[in-house]
């Protein structure tokens, strides 16, 4: 596609190293728009986007003959419009559709801080993880003349079932939000504030357990055309449980500050593995 020439890029030559080249060109640009806009949320745009582009343009360099790539393209597709249709009809695209969490990184980072942490990780830092996610697909390209075997049909209705059970979680979590607006706007008590029925009966955030566990099922797709346990493109399901943890424990402590009954929600109540309630 095109090449970096001045940095002696990893994979350089094969189609995933063309996808890191595109990788850097647009962790650069949505730096430089978060700068303009004096906004972070070009990060979370790219989201759901860079995976399924990084997957296709190995696919389209095999001419879509290896069988293993084309069925983990579909599936990266599938589930990033599953995600930029969700994060769409939330207002993410839209001027100003930051994430409520940015404002509280700023607080504690304080403004040089955090333009520090906006140049390495918030865009850089991410828009890597983001393209070790996708990474897996690499091995497949390299051992692209093995056909299917039985780890990769685990692997393939694996996928498919987390990501129906994050669509689930998402759709209930909308349809919760949408009825707790409409009651606030007519001027009705909203008794229960936060959702705790359905599939957050079960966990606190079905949909980033789901989210994780996609991604690490999508690593046992390496391991059916390498044969190899181990290898470095694991890197991203690992990658991403250090950043969910994180980002979950803001999340919780803000719920728990805005929410006082929070706390009993998360004393009786899974936070992410899908688990039986405890005690009432």
């Amino acid at each position: 596609m095109f090449g970096l020439d001045f940095i002696n890029l990893p994979l350089a030559g094969t189609p995933y190293g063309t996808a890191l080249e595109v990788c850097l060109v647009l962790a650069f640009v949505a730096w430089l728009l978060s700068v303009i806009t004096r906004e972070v949320s070009w990060m979370d745009r790219l989201w759901s986007i860079c995976p399924p582009v990084y997957c296709l343009i190995v696919a389209f360099a095999t001419d879509f003959q290896f069988a293993r790539v084309n069925v983990m393209t579909l599936l990266v597709v599938l589930w990033g419009a599953r995600l930029t249709y969700n994060f769409a009809r939330k207002g993410g695209y839209r001027p100003g559709g930051e994430d409520y969490r940015w404002a509280t990184v700023r607080e504690k980072a304080g403004p040089v801080g955090f333009q520090v942490l906006n140049i390495t990780f918030v865009h850089p830092g991410q828009m890597v993880l983001l393209w070790l996610f996708a990474s897996p697909i690499h091995r497949a390209w390299a051992f692209g003349d093995l056909p299917l075997n039985r780890l990769d049909f685990v692997a393939a209705g694996l996928f498919f079932l987390l990501l129906v059970g994050q669509t689930v979680a998402d759709n209930q979590q909308w349809d919760f939000q949408q009825d707790k607006k409409r009651r606030i706007a007519a001027g009705e008590e909203v008794e229960q504030p936060f959702l705790t029925t359905g599939l957050f009966r079960y966990s606190r955030h079905p949909n980033y357990f789901c989210e994780i566990a996609m991604w690490c099922v999508f690593y046992l797709f390496a391991i059916a055309a390498s044969g190899e346990w181990l290898h470095w493109t694991g890197l991203g399901c690992i990658g991403l449980i250090l950043l969910v943890i994180p980002s979950l424990r803001m999340t919780e402590q803000l719920s728990a500050a805005k929410y006082p009954a929070y706390r009993d929600y998360q004393a009786t109540t899974s936070a992410l593995i899908p688990l039986p309630p405890r005690g009432s």
